[in-house]
């Protein structure tokens, strides 16, 4: 089938190539899905930027029509304003279009329930089974939903952040911020909530159209203008955004890209003094999390790699805060979803209380450096990359909850087949760069073997 490598299908919901795999086609068969599956109801819809999004929303709403759905537009606006939206407006659920960091030829449809939660793996097995048995609730046309519009979802949101976090402090600070939204959703409302935060705020990629002048990934690698742009600006410190503001990574004031596994530790290092409970992360997340655990006494649990994996253990557990290594935070004061907004302040609000700059809060942290590569792998090569791994490591301590984990006393190894794209993530973390790189170039020779 033309297109199939590109359409991935699974916990982080439908994504693939406009053009090629995301068709109108497809999104109207998965807003029919969804109807049937809601049992008409009332969905909130909204999009990042990138240049498809119209139309995807346009086909996602002739498809929940259709099967009787009440339509709620919120607009473009970043992925967490959407989640908060579904949970403001009493929805049953709600469709994201974006595909978060993946470059702007992908586009994406996430599926979130009613408590504004992403679909779990369960709900959204039942989901895909409905869209492939294709045996959709159509209405008649004097049944058919109607679709509206939500102007206040970005108002409310920045409300929620700005309630939370210590605007006090901050403002006392007045720190001169620099904001890379990549264009994307967040180039906008961001912007306003530092401007209310008392912030001096210099834009970079602040024009929400969608077209990235980086790699939409907040890594290192992709920063080079935001690291330039604080040198030049003379600012306290720098934040990249992804295209669906989820997700945010953290420049130091002397224009060093310190990495987005940072930014997790940073906001639970600030939480943790305030409220009880665990801290919730991911297999694939740095130690650095635990040494914030040990600093406040708390435990830390991890999950399988999925914001709903460890939403839904922030939940049983009732965390304190959680998220991914890889920028995503959850602050439950706020919402239980990943949210560069709050994020944002809340690493603010520790740099006030805290008064270090970036470069001291991260020299907290013991000496650790953390590697990440991508390996292209077709899908029927997976278990093959697996097995060989296990063989590999047959004598260290293994973890198989997901993928491949190998812990050793000062450091670890996670491959593991990637839920958004068709490709293998290999992920070590050790005392220096030198020992990271060493474990990931020993499994990328496993895994090149074994891809056939």
């Amino acid at each position: 089938m033309p297109g199939i490598q590109s359409l991935k299908i699974g916990i982080s919901g439908v994504r693939g190539i406009v053009g090629e795999s995301m068709t109108p086609q497809l999104v109207v068969g998965f807003a029919q899905a969804l109807g049937t599956y809601l049992g008409e109801g009332v969905v909130v819809i909204g999009r990042d930027t990138r240049p498809s999004g119209e139309m995807i929303c346009d086909a996602l709403v002739g498809g929940l029509l259709a099967t009787g759905c009440e339509v709620i537009d919120v607009g473009v606006c970043p992925v967490p304003t959407i989640r908060h939206a579904v949970v403001d407006l009493g929805a049953d659920g709600g469709v994201a279009v974006t595909a978060s960091h993946n470059v702007a030829e992908w586009n994406a449809l996430q599926f979130i329930r009613s408590d504004g939660v992403w679909l779990n793996r369960y709900q959204a097995e039942e989901l895909f089974n409905v869209y492939h048995q294709g045996a959709f609730a159509h209405q008649h046309g004097t049944a058919m939903g109607r679709v509206g519009r939500d102007e206040g979802a970005i108002t409310r949101h920045l409300a929620k952040v700005i309630g939370a976090a210590d605007r006090t402090v901050i403002t006392q600070m007045a720190p001169k911020v620099v904001l890379d939204a990549c264009n994307g959703a967040g180039a906008t409302c961001t912007r306003r909530l530092l401007e209310k935060l008392g912030c001096e705020v210099v834009r970079v990629h602040d024009i929400p159209d969608g077209r990235f002048p980086r790699d939409p990934e907040p890594v290192p690698g992709n920063l080079d203008a935001l690291c330039q742009a604080v040198i030049d600006n003379g600012a306290d410190v720098g934040f990249a955004q992804d295209p669906d503001a989820d997700r945010v990574s953290v420049v130091s004031a002397e224009g060093e890209a310190i990495g987005e596994e940072f930014t997790l530790p940073f906001v639970c290092d600030v939480l943790a003094e305030k409220r009880e409970g665990p801290l919730v992360t991911n297999l694939s997340t740095s130690r650095m999390l635990d040494e914030v655990a040990q600093r406040h006494g708390r435990e830390v649990i991890r999950t399988e790699v999925g914001e709903v994996n460890v939403v839904e253990a922030m939940i049983s557990s009732d965390a304190c805060a959680g998220g991914e290594g890889n920028g995503g935070v959850v602050d439950p004061s706020v919402g239980y979803c990943a949210d560069s907004l709050i994020a944002i302040a809340r690493i603010l609000e520790g740099m006030a209380t805290k008064s270090v700059t970036v470069a001291q809060w991260r020299d907290s942290f013991r000496p650790s450096a953390i590697i990440k590569e991508r390996v292209p792998c077709p899908g029927r090569c997976i278990q093959a990359v697996l097995h060989a791994l296990q063989r590999k490591y047959v004598d260290e301590e293994l973890d198989r909850t997901e993928g491949v984990k190998v812990t050793w006393p000062d450091a670890w190894l996670h491959v593991r087949p990637s839920n958004t794209e068709p490709i293998i993530r290999i992920i070590a973390e050790a005392n220096d760069e030198a020992g990271a790189r060493e474990i990931v170039d020993v499994a990328r020779a496993v895994v090149d073997e074994a891809i056939v």
